[in-house]
């Protein structure tokens, strides 16, 4: 018998069959189906325990071994009415879902942002037609998952629920925000299928147990760039289930926009070159004096930033490095580049992404840009894109808040002004653009030469610091064809 406590799957022997040689009976299939969870036997309940999303885990195993298993809970609980796609897949999108529904209805579908993740997800909710869940990372996100449930699925509007943003509605379709699916694990057992958009948020020590407290035998993870800079995207297979479908930007091109990738050659002017300089050489003596061997991000926070809260020397490392970057991502170039492209590019509709939101304001300010970062209020913003949609604005400059997570509108144009080192990151800037549409789309990437911002984007693209060929490749506009005068 299979029973739920808490967010634990309790395996309780037949009757006649308790006692401990029924649990010993039941101990080594139970530790082949819990794969590394935790498995404990309650003396007191006459039970196994193990998270509740082991649950399909153990019943396949169980019954593998010729066990009849009996649930005092509904794992599947059909739709009250039958979903009926609004918009007919891609040939890419098909091939996703069959790869998942072959995978026995568990796995991560990777596509670019732009790609349609969010109709393959609602054409596996339609297949399975039973209670799911969707997980999202940003209450946005709750607003736009309920509009396609309604409007692409078909589903009623009482039928479809919002848990997030100070709502608890549970409905046979929900959306609900990773924060309070970590918290209200024990209403994730409703539901057969679980959505887990933006997969790769998963696997952090507090979201990951939406999934571990989750009974749902079902499981579809969605991302464009699954991987994450602590690796525990290794997780996601246990999590969720393996990688069952990825296609990139590359791969997608015969569906997607047309589309060219520049980068953007910045010199440093001679004041910034002899600032960038003489901090570099002081973080640098810092890093020779203590001996340290800094390879990654993780490194540089093991080493220099944990250790900067009490050592004076580690500190000043710190701070020098961090205003070395900071002008490197700020030049003065790069800002009298992106006027000379917004006037290039005058009829076209832009998007432009910075690291820093000091820089969003300056370009907003000075070149009467509308500008929303994570301080915009949610009226103002929605407005913004509002207009940015209709047209009334062609023009958008953000930071890193319009990454993912938000229903941007769709352009052309992307300028990345600057950016974190990440692949992911890239990924979904590019995707901005990716919309079909006549006509090409083009990404313009900066990048300030003789910096530590040339590794950061090569790291972006998945290459090693010395491979030039293909970094020459690239940097397809020489430095004079975006003057600086």
């Amino acid at each position: 018998m299979l029973r739920l406590r808490g967010n634990d799957l309790l395996i309780q022997p037949a009757d006649g069959a308790g006692g401990p040689a029924g649990a010993e009976a039941l101990r080594r299939p139970l530790a082949a189906a819990a794969r590394g969870a935790a498995l404990v036997y309650d003396r007191r309940l006459e039970s196994f325990r193990t998270p509740a999303g082991r649950y399909r885990d153990v019943r396949e195993r169980l019954e593998s071994d010729r066990y009849v298993v009996r649930t005092e809970f509904e794992p599947v609980t059909p739709l009250p009415f039958t979903p009926r796609l609004a918009h007919e897949l891609r040939p890419y999108q098909r091939d996703a879902l069959d790869a998942w529904s072959a995978a026995g209805r568990r796995g991560v579908v990777v596509l670019p942002t732009g790609s349609g993740k969010t109709l393959v997800a609602l054409a596996a909710a339609a297949q399975v037609a039973a209670w799911t869940v969707v997980v999202v990372p940003t209450l946005d996100l709750l607003a736009q998952w309920r509009r396609a449930l309604v409007h692409v699925l078909g589903a009623p509007p009482d039928h479809v629920g919002v848990f997030g943003g100070g709502k608890q509605e549970l409905a046979p379709l929900t959306v609900i925000t990773y924060d309070s699916a970590a918290i209200h694990t024990r209403a994730l057992n409703r539901f057969a299928l679980v959505v887990f958009d933006e997969v790769h948020h998963l696997p952090a020590p507090s979201y990951r147990l939406a999934a571990e407290g989750a009974v749902a035998p079902y499981r579809l993870g969605l991302s464009a760039t699954p991987e994450r800079t602590d690796g525990l995207e290794s997780d996601l297979a246990r999590l969720v289930g393996p990688i069952v479908y990825a296609r990139t930007p590359d791969d997608l091109r015969a569906h997607l926009a047309a589309f060219d990738e520049r980068v953007v050659r910045i010199a440093l002017d001679a004041a910034e070159r002899s600032r960038y300089e003489g901090l570099i050489r002081e973080y640098r003596e810092f890093i020779r004096k203590r001996r340290l061997r800094i390879t990654s991000p993780e490194d540089f926070q093991r080493l220099v930033i944990w250790p900067s809260a009490g050592d004076p020397e580690a500190r000043a490392a710190m701070l020098a490095h961090r205003e070395a970057r900071r002008i490197a991502f700020n030049a003065a170039g790069k800002l009298r580049a992106v006027t000379t492209l917004l006037d290039r590019h005058r009829d076209d509709r832009v998007l432009i992404f910075t690291e820093f939101n000091s820089v969003a304001g300056e370009i907003s300010r000075g070149l009467l840009v509308p500008s929303i970062t994570h301080r915009t209020p949610a009226a103002e913003r929605e407005a913004i894109l509002d207009g940015f949609r209709t047209g009334r604005f062609t023009k958008l400059v953000t930071g890193r808040v319009l990454n993912e997570g938000v229903d941007v509108p769709d352009a052309n144009v992307a300028i990345v002004i600057s950016g974190s080192g990440t692949r992911r990151e890239y990924v979904q800037r590019l995707g901005r653009i990716l919309r079909p549409k006549s006509g090409r789309a083009i990404l313009y990437e900066f990048v300030t030469d003789d910096t530590s911002e040339v590794h950061l984007t090569r790291r972006r693209h998945g290459e090693e610091a010395g491979n030039g060929t293909a970094d020459e490749r690239r940097f397809a506009i020489p430095n004079h064809a975006v003057p600086a005068d």
